[in-house]
């Protein structure tokens, strides 16, 4: 069994949604949520007016990642003892993040980005290990981004709107390298549709209670 699920995806992707419906339902999830909810103080010094241009400008791609997984890993220390944990953001979305900061950052194409943060990581299997799932609006860049932009109610612009073409792009790649346990995408699915989908990946794979992962097309509570 294992003591961390993650939910990876880009912006408005629904992670932050389907990680408290499913603790919601089941004792045995316990939401840890993202990762600045554990580490508040790194990440109030960047918070506020001037957190974008810290995020894509005065910041070094080591500072940026190293606040990244260090939050990370204090987070993986607040699971209760017997809770599976629930990521917002796993992992692989931290690493993506990192990645695709870089790319825009460092002027430098993906693949040199990801091996210079991987260097930074110095692994590149989430540690402690986690049931990695991929959220996605869709499996094409342009149309994922799209919807994500929908989404958000206003179109993003300059740097924003490269370092999400990045963070897309970096996903994608991951899911093709076979990375993710299960990857859930779809423009048109709603907020229940894709909580089904996702009970029936993890009750699958075995994680969570049986009887928990058919409730929503059932129309009935566990």
């Amino acid at each position: 069994m294992t003591d961390f699920v993650s939910l990876n995806g880009p912006d408005n992707s629904g992670k932050s949604t389907q990680v408290r419906m499913l603790a919601h339902d089941w004792h045995g999830f316990h939401d840890l949520g993202p990762v600045h909810r554990h580490d508040p103080v790194p990440w109030s010094r960047v918070s506020g007016a001037g957190y974008g241009a810290w995020w894509f400008t005065t910041s070094t791609t080591e500072e940026l990642t190293h606040m990244l997984f260090s939050s990370h890993t204090v987070r993986a220390r607040a699971r209760p003892p017997g809770k599976i944990g629930l990521l917002d953001r796993g992992w692989y979305t931290l690493l993506a993040t990192a990645v695709a900061t870089c790319a825009v950052k460092e002027s430098l194409p993906v693949e040199a980005a990801w091996t210079r943060v991987l260097a930074l990581v110095d692994t590149d299997e989430p540690y402690p290990p986690e049931f990695p799932v991929l959220l996605l609006p869709a499996l094409d860049t342009e149309q994922s981004i799209a919807t994500a932009q929908q989404r958000e109610g206003h179109p993003w612009t300059g740097v924003y709107l490269d370092y999400q073409r990045h963070l897309h792009r970096v996903l994608l790649l991951m899911a093709r390298r076979g990375v993710f346990a299960e990857v859930v995408s779809g423009q048109t699915r709603g907020i229940d549709t894709t909580q089904a989908l996702l009970r029936r990946a993890l009750a699958a794979h075995g994680i969570g209670a049986p009887s928990i992962h058919d409730h929503v097309r059932n129309g009935c509570s566990p």
